[in-house]
């Protein structure tokens, strides 16, 4: 079986989660996701206290390394074991996820496109372009109503590192994408285009 792999890049709060669930819930097994964020490094030596004031958003926080080395087994047909990362305490946690390799694999993060070694494993490259004031509001939300955050430091964050580290690195990597996607899985016309895309591959798999 050959992977098709599929990046969805774009800002915080852009809508990459909402296309990756789109596609998720129309092919279903046939998908696997993962996610950059999993691939936050490991803090164990340093105090809550500190890990909150690290830059999240900068290439350097995570360990891409490892993804692009899982990213291959998978590829090579092998099931590997997903560090999983826990946003309330700004940490790996200990569990990891067991994600087998299945005809359709999707890479989701804000800078999966900023290292060339991933962007390469990538046959189709889709970048999420929504206005800042509505990818900071869903921010918002998103952090005080699931991550535990206060309204306040979600503010200082995305002042002070998610918004110069997306002029820095995010929206230049747009120009890596084939495909730009305003609004994300609320575009219904791209997304039935990428369908499309998805339903050929898995249609040549299926064939003898």
């Amino acid at each position: 079986m050959e992977s098709f792999i599929i990046g969805i890049a774009g800002g915080t709060g852009s809508g990459k989660t909402t296309l990756t669930k789109r596609l998720k819930e129309r092919f279903g097994d046939d998908v696997s996701v993962i996610s950059h964020d999993n691939y936050y490094k490991r803090h164990d030596e340093l105090p809550y206290e500190e890990r909150c004031r690290l830059n999240y958003d900068h290439p350097d926080a995570f360990d891409t390394d490892l993804m692009v080395e899982q990213v291959q087994a998978l590829r090579r047909g092998e099931t590997i074991a997903c560090p999983v990362y826990d946003f309330t305490v700004h940490n790996r946690s200990e569990d990891t996820l067991l994600i087998a390799p299945t005809s359709v694999i999707i890479l989701e993060g804000i800078l999966i496109f900023a290292d060339s070694k991933l962007r390469d494993l990538m046959d189709v490259k889709i970048f999420v372009d929504t206005d800042a004031d509505v990818r900071i509001l869903r921010r918002v939300v998103r952090d005080v109503k699931k991550r535990g955050r206060t309204l306040e430091s979600v503010v200082q964050q995305y002042l002070t590192t998610v918004k110069p580290m997306h002029e820095q690195f995010v929206e230049p990597s747009k120009r890596c994408a084939d495909i730009i996607v305003p609004e994300g899985g609320k575009n219904l016309v791209a997304l039935d285009m990428i369908i499309q895309r998805v339903e050929h591959h898995i249609r040549g798999q299926q064939e003898p």
